[in-house]
């Protein structure tokens, strides 16, 4: 009979569900239960404890979405189970098939402090370890009904202004019992070996060995008496067991961990409470198993846990201290990296640190982004920079169609900086040690011949409670054990010195590292796009002004805090779930006020130290914070501009339409409010394809397989439809300097207005479209067919540009059919070229055709808004703007210069006279990413530039004040040892070398 599988498994799981596991807590006593439900948003934990409660029963309903409700549990342990373990079982009525995204409490003491969290697979609480029978219990937990929301179908509970009232949980039971030390640990011996035999192979002699054990094991349980036959049943396991673990067996490093989402199916409010639930979890475990190593990310999660529970926080340092609790990834929060901006991905990473420093004393060694959507190729460099030495993310597992060829692996960016790079096989971030995920592991490893290690993070994340008792058992059973991976738990830092060690000429792979998924997050929940470019914006502006004020006014003090405060807030928003736009509706209209705030405060911020700069005065300043001067004023700097060379003609078009034209460009608007040419006058050159039109605005059906907010899938093109309709057409004067067509066109529900302008001296024709949307799982494009043959393009990313390939030659080639770009796309062949640029658009797709006259067409398309149903039901409806340009005839150094331009508009203020730069550079190549003082706040200037055009650049970096020094720094402002910085030369002047693509953060100390 044992040796037949298939039935000692049958019974297996039969005895372990029936009559072992609840066996596990022996003799229940009921608890006496109250409760209170809090009105409205969470209270303080005062305040709960305090608050008025009314009798309650297990069986009663509780919880509205998002509501919270205090429980009071009391009791008292029987006298006749003294010497005994006693926890007590809290189920809040949890479905175990999801450990997060529902109900969780978190218990307190009557004092107020925390003892544990609860959660699915983690609702006991342990009394006493041997009681003395007689001891009075008054627990009261705090439970939050957060609604079940990952059906994956459209739904208005993703808002509490839109949520229903109706109860949704029902609690489950509320006793004290004797904890049954031996049952629980036979039920983790029967399970780590029967997960173990399911991935031997069928002749595999120790798959034999383990069945023929287990059958023994069940033999000797009584089922009316587990807790008296624990012991002997396994006494018969105890043999296989110990049998160790083979030489050659895989090795994984298993690391404790929670990942949590700063905000996803949930508000941000609610994962500052969901951080300190699994931290108090984390804790309790370090107490009991001293082998444990957790691993947390997001400094931004443990900033909130010492905002809100101070005395937790204490507990995580000494735990950060005694080497369990380990703070990883260097980062604000674990960020989206496809849109971020340079200079924000250069603040995740300096404020992450300098938390982490600050805090814990602890120099993070690496970078942790498991779930991020894809990752730039910037990204090595400033890893580097940072100080770090290692990535480390599973995402890239989830591609849908072609296979990443490593696991370890060295990574190298734009700018050849190479960092050592894990992908874990386990292919999760939620590992629960149990056999078949260590066995995929294993067999999933692609290193193997060469390396013999992978890491595993395990753990419950998102409000599941993190690692429980469980995998723990798990870990020590299979450390060495026949026929299991041996399972190690440490720190991410001890698995990546021996990966480094024994895999020291890793292969490298170079570029991004594109996510075949997701590739709507680009587009989805248009207006968090728009907040966190304009922040961004803003906040370099306001960085450079009051630098320069500082230098230059006195009395003008920087403000140091305010921009701190505020950085943070957008790097939180910049969260792989927010600003991607996969979050629900709550989130979004949070997202909204807040970068409204944050622009308002900004604005005031540059305008007083603007204000300071101008002085006393009538002339009109244009203060010009982009890198490159404009209308004769400097880059970060201010003055009067020069009148325009030539006013624009506009002209009525033969057939219908108009004709714009200031002396760079003629651009043809036709009958129809396309454009059909966009001729550069100085090249002799037309950048529109013959017989097709740019500015075209299309239509596309947009109902992904799966993942709406997140998915775009190829077969969206199948359909589209052309928006060709104008119900109105006129030319209007935009200004004194600037002309302009406005079309207006109506499509579905909704409604689009146009303004095609073309400014005096420009080189781009601007298109602002205000767009009423209210379609439904729809995708508008806007269209540039470019005469250009372009085998690539180029798109910006941070710090630099990426090449893509317009055709798909190979399978990875097709698989980028929507791709990301920051400012602009271009498009080239040798001698000319155009641009596609916009101000807060991320979403893009280049695709290249013959037409009948043999020519070639290359056209850049930008996806402007989308309309998925889930998360949001309501995604993009209402009004947008939106602002994109063409730039027929630009270079690479056009397209850098003109993005810039678009996303950095010019600020008129009276003054007395011209404002010189605080700090310039010359030359196209270099380009100053930021001006700012010393986060130290020594009075030191720190200027962050790098090199555009990828390529080695020479240039010279000139302060409008006296230096006794500059010095090559980090992204934390300490110094670097390098060669791009020379020595300050007559006292202003520091000459600089950039090998392509090199960030360079230069500190000026001033005299």
């Amino acid at each position: 009979m044992h040796d037949d599988r298939s039935i000692t498994e049958h019974r297996l799981r039969r005895v372990l569900k029936e009559r072992i596991k609840p066996a596990v807590h022996s003799r229940p006593v009921p608890l006496t239960v109250e409760r209170w439900e809090a009105p409205g948003e969470p209270v303080s934990v005062a305040e709960g404890l305090a608050a008025p409660y009314e009798p309650c029963a297990v069986g009663a309903q509780w919880g509205p979405a998002w509501g919270t409700t205090w429980f009071r549990v009391t009791g008292t342990v029987p006298a006749d189970w003294a010497g005994r373990t006693v926890e007590a079982v809290l189920d809040l009525g949890f479905d175990r098939m999801m450990p997060g995204f529902q109900c969780e409490g978190l218990v307190h003491r009557a004092d107020g402090g925390e003892v544990k969290a609860l959660n699915p697979y983690n609702d006991w609480v342990r009394v006493a370890d041997a009681a003395e029978g007689g001891e009075r219990i008054e627990w009261y937990v705090e439970a939050a009904s957060n609604p079940v929301l990952v059906e994956h179908s459209p739904t208005y509970e993703g808002d509490r202004q839109t949520s229903g009232d109706q109860p949704l949980y029902r609690l489950a039971r509320m006793d004290l019992a004797v904890f049954e030390t031996e049952v629980w640990e036979l039920v983790q011996d029967l399970e780590v070996l029967h997960d173990l035999m399911v991935q031997l192979d069928g002749a595999d002699a120790r798959r034999y060995g383990i069945l023929h054990a287990l059958g023994e094991a069940l033999d000797a349980v009584d089922p009316a008496d587990v807790p008296g036959t624990a012991a002997a049943a396994r006494a018969r396991l105890a043999p296989v067991l110990a049998a160790p673990a083979h030489a050659s067996a895989h090795r994984i490093s298993a690391v404790g961990h929670a990942h949590i989402d700063s905000a996803w199916l949930w508000p941000l409010r609610e994962t500052v409470r969901k951080v300190a639930r699994t931290a108090s979890n984390v804790l309790g475990l370090m107490d009991e198993h001293p082998e444990f190593v957790f691993a947390m990310s997001q400094a931004q999660q443990l900033d909130w846990i010492k905002a809100h529970r101070p005395e937790l926080f204490e507990r995580i340092k000494k735990k950060v201290a005694a080497g369990q609790f380990v703070p990883v990834g260097g980062m604000w929060v674990e960020s989206d990296t496809n849109m971020v901006g340079g200079e924000a991905m250069v603040r995740q990473f300096l404020y992450g640190k300098k938390f982490f420093l600050d805090e814990f004393g602890i120099e993070t060694r690496g970078v942790w982004l498991p779930d991020s959507f894809g990752y730039t190729a910037a990204m090595p460099q400033i890893v580097r920079l940072s100080g770090s030495r290692w990535f480390l993310t599973q995402k890239i597992s989830w591609s849908q169609v072609n296979a990443f060829p490593h696991h370890t692996f060295r990574w190298e960016g734009i700018d050849g900086t190479r960092v050592f790079t894990h992908f874990p096989p386990v292919d999760t971030y939620n590992c629960d040690l149990g056999g078949a995920q260590l066995a995929h592991a294993a067999r999933n490893y692609r290193e193997k011949g060469r390396g013999s290690r992978s890491l595993a993070p395990f753990g419950w994340g998102d409000g599941g409670g993190g690692p429980t008792r469980e995998h723990l058992a798990r870990a020590r059973r299979q450390r060495d054990l026949e026929g299991s991976p041996r399972v190690e738990v440490e720190a991410p830092d001890a698995f990546f010195d021996k990966a480094r060690a024994e895999y020291p000429d890793a292969p490298v792979w170079v570029g991004e590292l594109y996510l075949e998924l997701h590739r709507g997050t680009y587009t989805s929940q248009a207006k968090t796009k728009q907040g966190n470019r304009r922040s961004e914006s803003l906040l370099r502006e306001a960085e450079l002004w009051a630098a320069t004020a500082a230098v230059r006014v006195p009395g003008y003090a920087y403000p140091y805090e305010d921009l701190e405060r505020i950085w943070k807030t957008v790097l939180l928003h910049q969260f792989h779930d927010i600003l991607p736009g996969s979050s629900i509706a709550w989130v979004h209209r949070e997202a909204r006020a807040t970068y409204a705030r944050v622009a308002d405060e900004l604005r005031a911020i540059t305008l007083a130290a603007q204000v300071a700069l101008a002085g006393e005065g009538t002339a009109e300043l244009v203060f010009n914070c982009a890198p490159h001067a404009r209308r004769g004023v400097p880059a970060g700097g201010a003055g009067v501009p020069q009148a325009p060379s030539r006013p624009v003609d506009l002209a009525e078009r033969p057939g219908g339409g108009w004709v714009l034209d200031n002396g760079r460009l003629r651009v043809e608007v036709d009958g129809r409010g396309l454009i059909v040419s966009a001729y550069d006058l100085r090249a002799g050159r037309e950048s529109v394809a013959p017989g097709q039109a740019a500015n075209l605005l299309q239509i596309h059906p947009d109902f992904p397989n799966m993942w709406d907010a997140w998915d775009i899938d190829a077969f969206y093109r199948n359909n589209v439809t052309d928006l060709v309709g104008a119900d109105a057409l006129e030319a209007e004067q935009a200004g004194p300097d600037a002309a302009a067509v406005r079309v207006t066109r109506s499509f579905g529900r909704s409604k689009a207005t146009q303004w095609i302008t073309l400014r005096a001296d420009a080189a781009t024709v601007d298109i602002v479209t205000e767009v009423d949307w209210h379609e439904t799982e729809k995708l508008l494009k806007a269209a540039f067919p470019l005469d250009v043959k372009a085998e690539r393009t180029a798109s910006e990313i941070q710090f630099g540009h990426v090449h893509r390939a317009t055709h798909t030659n190979t399978s990875w080639e097709a698989a980028k059919f929507e791709i990301c770009a920051h400012r602009w796309i271009h498009a080239e062949e040798p001698g000319w070229g155009a641009a596609v640029l916009n101000d807060s658009t991320y979403g893009h797709d280049v695709t290249r055709d013959v037409r009948p006259d043999g020519g070639q067409t290359t056209t850049i398309r930008l996806s402007l808004l989308r309309a998925p149903r889930y998360p949001d039901p309501e995604t993009d409806q209402g009004a947008h703007t939106l602002r994109y340009a063409l730039a027929p005839g630009a270079r690479t150094a056009d397209a850098v210069r003109e993005g810039h331009a678009l996303n950095l508009p010019e600020r008129a203020v009276p003054g007395a006279g011209p404002v010189a730069p605080l700090v310039s550079v010359a030359g196209d190549a270099v380009v100053v990413e930021a001006v700012k003082l010393a986060e130290d706040r020594s009075g030191d200037v720190v200027v962050r530039l790098y090199e555009s055009l990828g390529g080695r650049a020479t240039a010279t970096l000139t302060a409008d004040f006296p230096l006794t020094a500059a010095v090559e720094s980090d992204l934390l402002e300490r110094p670097l040892p390098g060669t791009a910085v020379g020595p300050v030369t007559g006292g202003t002047s520091v000459p600089l070398t950039l090998r392509p693509f090199q960030i360079v953060t230069v500190r000026l100390h001033r005299a």
